[in-house]
């Protein structure tokens, strides 16, 4: 089957609408934790609801390479097979993971992903803060391995737009923590808030979609710890709401680093280095943030001679 029958995401857009409505009005009447604030919200829709332009623009491409895998597939997977859908549920789970840790930790990538981290406040709206030009750095061939096993293209965007439409609801402080087994198995909001934070401790950590074990495996996890309150944003902030800036601020900076770049090593380190690489080591990572916090925990808490 090449065309989906349905879209999870077209068919969840009243959910989100009415979700976000439901979670302001609890936070005005002081039932939930949930902080808005106008411009911040009307910047993530807006991101949200022009998303989709940019990636006409690659649409046809994707669906013909992702038709062209599957018609050379080394299995044919039933549509109707309900090991099919067991079995696509946790592949295109494990392809996320490598998809979102991928977004984090090499600038070009994180070029098209960090907008959805702008945002300082942490709500249902933030969910809506998609990116524009994630479709154009290629991330999507990441996915066509499953049309090659067998996975036909109605099967992936539907598998995709279900791992979406779940993300949605992760995106809360109105949510305290699930029961355990659930923590231990699937991402909550607890362990996403911790991925959206910018406490050195937090950073760059469970990159889940549906099922937070892939972090644990490989070795990204962290749990919310309730002495530390997590901080949204970027480690920079923008101070900016325009759409524009919130969307391409960072392949601007790496245009200017790019044109600064007096060696092949500091083009490559500029873009596939990780976010804040510099030539001198002058500028901050996660890696280096990370360290110098550790460093002051372990002085906090070795006992004077």
């Amino acid at each position: 089957m090449l065309e989906a029958p349905f879209d999870p995401v077209k068919l969840a857009i009243p959910f989100f609408i009415l979700a976000i409505l439901l979670e302001i009005g609890l936070g005005r009447l002081r039932l939930a934790r949930a902080e808005y604030e106008a411009r911040d919200t009307l910047t993530s829709l807006a991101m949200g609801l022009l998303r989709g332009v940019p990636a006409l623009l690659t649409a046809g491409l994707v669906f013909a390479a992702t038709v062209w895998a599957w018609e050379h597939r080394i299995f044919t997977v039933p549509f109707t097979a309900w090991w099919g859908w067991v079995a696509i549920f946790f592949l295109d789970d494990l392809i996320y993971y490598v998809f979102h840790r991928l977004s984090h930790e090499r600038r070009f990538w994180w070029a098209a992903h960090v907008n959805h981290h702008s945002s300082q406040h942490y709500n249902l709206s933030t969910a809506l803060r998609q990116t524009w030009t994630g479709s154009l750095v290629g991330t999507w061939l990441l996915w066509l391995p499953l049309a090659f096993l067998g996975f036909s293209p109605a099967q992936i965007l539907i598998q995709q737009g279900i791992s979406l439409v779940y993300q949605f609801w992760i995106h809360t402080e109105a949510v305290g923590r699930m029961p355990a087994w659930f923590e231990a198995v699937f991402n909550t909001p607890s362990h996403h808030r911790v991925h959206h934070a910018r406490n050195p401790r937090y950073l760059d950590r469970n990159y889940a979609g549906i099922l937070i074990i892939w972090d644990k495996m490989f070795g990204t996890f962290q749990a919310e710890m309730d002495a530390e309150r997590p901080r949204y944003g970027l480690i920079r902030n923008l101070g900016s709401f325009n759409i524009l800036t919130v969307a391409f601020h960072e392949w601007i900076a790496i245009g200017r680093d790019l044109a600064s770049a007096r060696s092949l090593r500091e083009v490559v380190g500029y873009l596939l280095g990780p976010p804040g690489w510099s030539p001198d080591g002058s500028r901050d990572t996660s890696e280096s943030l990370r360290a110098r916090w550790a460093a002051r925990q372990s002085a906090a808490q070795t006992p004077a001679e």
